[in-house]
């Protein structure tokens, strides 16, 4: 059987997205590039394992390049940072469309947002692209939930807009640093989703470890 991609090698590896077989070379050209990869798929598994054992880090090339976060902030921080996971997370569960390069984008642009809001000026530019826009306004919201939350069990908010700037600038580090750059990859998404399993997502006691 010759490969419906290429047309030239013969068909001896089963693609799951595509429900058929294709050859070895089209698998690795064409996964999560024309290819929409489910994430358990042994190939797919297998070459982000290869990537993660060689994976090197140009901090110049990272969002933010100039900001560090603290190993601890994580820790130190984990309700707000499960929040904004939890809801990353369920946005791409019932948006298949998002990829790692939309939430990417649009937790830089958020953090951006709540860089000028932390030095006391206030400046907003929401993705023009729909569905970044609409995880924005998520993310928006969930904040804001989480503030409000936070109010009502201790009588005020805590947070600090720095502190969400952090860990909207983390999350965009971690995201920068862990997707594979293809146009269809979830490297990144599928990374969240190893740290929290369904029934624990946004809970404060999950185990976060996001350190890019």
């Amino acid at each position: 059987m010759v490969c419906p991609i290429c047309q030239k090698r013969k068909a001896k590896r089963y693609c799951p997205a595509r429900v058929e077989n294709i050859c070895s070379v089209c698998c690795g050209t064409e996964r999560e590039v024309s290819i929409d990869c489910p994430s358990d798929c042994a190939y797919l598994v297998a070459s982000r394992e290869y990537d993660d054992e060689r994976r090197v880090i140009d901090w110049k090339k990272v969002p933010f390049p100039e900001v560090r976060i603290p190993g601890r902030f994580a820790h130190d921080h984990g309700e707000l940072v499960a929040a904004l996971t939890h809801t990353l997370l369920l946005f791409a569960r019932d948006h298949r469309a998002l990829v790692d390069s939309d939430a990417v984008a649009v937790l830089q642009t958020l953090a951006e947002t709540y860089r000028t809001l932390s030095s006391g000026l206030y400046y907003e530019r929401p993705p023009d692209y729909a569905l970044q826009r609409e995880l924005y306004e998520a993310l928006k919201a969930a904040l804001e939930e989480f503030k409000k939350r936070e109010q009502n069990k201790v009588g005020v908010t805590s947070t600090r807009e720095s502190e969400i700037r952090d860990a909207l600038v983390l999350l965009t580090q971690v995201g920068a640093t862990r997707t594979n750059g293809r146009p269809k990859g979830r490297a990144f998404l599928d990374f969240l989703r190893s740290h929290f399993l369904p029934e624990e997502i946004g809970k404060p006691e999950s185990k976060i470890i996001l350190a890019p």
